[in-house]
C-alpha cells in the first residue's frame, strides 16, 4: 500500500517533541503540508525545517499555549480566518500526575481546559471546510489509560475519557459528510512525556527511575518502549484515503499492555 497525503493539510498539536512532531514528519514525508503547534517558538523554526517537502510543500507553524485557554482560542481563531485544515491531529502536553484526592476542583478544571476545551474548540472550527468539501480526519491523541487507570494519573484518565466519548459521539454526526473521527489510546513510548512520568512515580514511591522503566517494561507483551515513528505511522494511515470506512474507533497503539478486550 502505498499512501500518499499530497494536496492535504494538516495541523498537528504538541508537535515540537516526541509523539506529535514524529506525526507531523510523517505526514510531510507522505506529502501533506503541515502547520505545527507548540510552545517553543524557537524549537519549532528548528524543527519545521526539517520536515519532509518533496511535493513542494511551504510547512507553517503556530505558537501556542494549551495551557492558556483564552489566549489558545484567540490564536486558533485566528489561524482559521486565512487557513482550512484536511487533517486534524488533536494532541496536548499533559497535566501534573497526582492522585484523586490530591486533585482539587481547581486541578480538574484546569485539566478539563488544556485537554478537551481546546480539541473540541479547534475541531468545531475545522470542521466547517471538512463538511464543505466531503472529506477529512480528526485524529485524537488519548491514552490507553481511558479504558485501564493509572492512579498517578487522575487528571489524564478522567478528562482524556471525556475527549474518547466526545470523539465516538462526533464521529457519528460526521459522518454523512465523510469525515472520519477517531481516538488513539497511546501506551508507553520512549519520549520525554513518558521520562517524566517515570521520574513523578518514582519520586512517589521511593523507587529509582530505572526501576520503575524496567518495570513497565516489563508489563509489555513486546517487551520493548515503543517508538514515536510507529505511532506516526498508524495515524497516517489513519489520515489517508485507505482508511475511508474506520471511525468512531478507539485504537490502542501499546504493545500489548492493555489487558482489557
Amino acid at each position: 500500500m502505498i499512501i500518499s497525503l499530497k494536496n492535504k493539510t494538516a495541523l498537528v498539536g504538541g508537535a515540537s517533541q516526541g509523539l506529535g512532531y514524529a506525526i507531523a514528519w510523517q505526514l510531510a514525508a507522505s506529502g501533506a503540508t503541515v502547520t505545527l503547534m507548540a510552545r517553543n517558538e524557537e524549537k519549532l523554526r528548528t524543527l519545521i525545517a526539517r520536515l519532509p517537502a518533496a511535493e513542494g510543500q511551504q510547512h507553517g507553524y503556530l505558537v501556542v499555549d494549551f495551557a492558556d485557554l483564552t489566549n489558545y482560542k484567540q490564536i486558533i481563531e485566528a489561524y482559521f480566518s486565512n487557513h482550512t485544515v484536511d487533517i486534524l491531529i488533536n494532541n496536548t502536553n499533559g497535566p501534573k500526575a497526582g492522585t484523586v484526592l490530591e486533585k482539587t476542583g481547581a486541578d480538574y478544571q484546569a485539566a478539563f481546559d488544556l485537554l478537551f476545551q481546546t480539541v473540541q474548540h479547534t475541531t468545531a472550527l475545522a470542521v466547517k471546510h471538512m463538511k464543505e468539501q466531503g472529506f477529512g480526519r480528526i485524529i485524537n491523541l488519548t491514552s490507553r489509560t481511558t479504558k485501564e487507570p493509572v492512579d498517578s494519573l487522575a487528571l489524564s484518565n478522567t478528562i482524556r475519557a471525556a475527549v474518547v466519548a466526545w470523539g465516538k459521539t462526533l464521529s457519528r454526526d460526521l459522518g454523512k459528510h465523510h469525515i472520519t473521527v477517531n481516538n488513539i489510546l497511546t501506551g508507553n513510548f520512549d519520549t520525554e512525556r513518558l521520562t517524566e512520568l517515570f521520574e513523578a512515580q518514582a519520586e512517589a514511591t521511593n523507587a529509582t527511575t530505572q526501576a520503575i522503566k524496567e518495570k513497565a517494561i516489563t508489563d509489555i507483551p513486546l517487551q520493548r518502549l515503543g517508538t514515536a515513528a510507529e505511532l506516526a505511522n498508524v495515524i497516517t494511515f489513519l489520515a489517508s484515503e485507505q482508511a475511508a470506512y474506520v471511525t468512531g474507533t478507539s485504537i490502542p497503539v501499546d504493545g500489548g499492555l492493555l489487558k482489557s478486550i
